[in-house]
């Protein structure tokens, strides 16, 4: 226990290089487990297409996927503290179209 609550206290730096620092767009993604991992695909999804393209792939040992659903969970509190509820519900945007978690639709295949 020692060891590991040390570890807790130690910054990590992290290198990203600038082409992956850009980042790719998501708005669809899809999880799959086996025993050993979690499997997150992150893919974008076009208007009137019938496949989403996956963007990136990240394969997660049991543990760090449930710190990550607990790190996203602590962040999606600290963004709705200081800008309001993210509601799952379609709102309307200036633009005229939905923003929402779904953007083609819920439900449709």
């Amino acid at each position: 226990m020692e060891k590991n609550n040390q570890n807790q206290g130690q910054q990590v730096q992290i290198d990203i290089s600038p082409e992956m620092a850009r980042g790719v767009y998501s708005n669809f993604a899809v999880i799959s487990h086996s025993h050993a991992e979690f499997v997150v695909d992150c893919a974008s999804m076009l208007p009137g297409q019938p496949k989403a393209q996956v963007v990136s792939r990240t394969i997660l040992a049991p543990e760090h996927a449930k710190r990550l659903a607990m790190a996203l969970q602590e962040n999606i509190l600290r963004y709705e503290q200081e800008f309001g509820p993210i509601s799952l519900e379609p709102t309307p945007q200036p633009h005229g179209g939905p923003r929402t978690a779904n953007p083609f639709g819920a439900g449709e295949a």
